[in-house]
């Protein structure tokens, strides 16, 4: 599902219209990445929790060349589903 049809279902489903319903949809974003620039975790009830990572530094190979190279450490979001949502899709 891409982003348009992803507003236009959410429109149906609330009630609202299609620009009010992306106006939502950027709002929601927004607060969620201006919230994970500063370290904090987002815990949406029945959803889960996206929150921010550390990725270690590491040793990665280039296939081609074989020439060894270092990644430097990154911070990344990062998403852990709730067990409600789980166990709506295992049944």
């Amino acid at each position: 599902m891409n982003n348009k049809e992803f507003i236009t279902k959410l429109a149906k489903r609330c009630k609202l219209s299609p620009a009010e319903a992306a106006s939502n949809v950027e709002g929601l974003v927004a607060a969620i990445t201006e919230g994970l620039k500063e370290n904090d975790q987002f815990n949406i009830s029945g959803f889960g929790v996206i929150e921010v990572k550390m990725r270690k530094e590491r040793l990665s190979v280039n296939p081609k060349t074989g020439q060894r190279f270092l990644v430097p450490p990154k911070v990344v979001p990062a998403f852990r589903p709730s067990n409600k949502l789980k166990d709506k899709f295992n049944g």
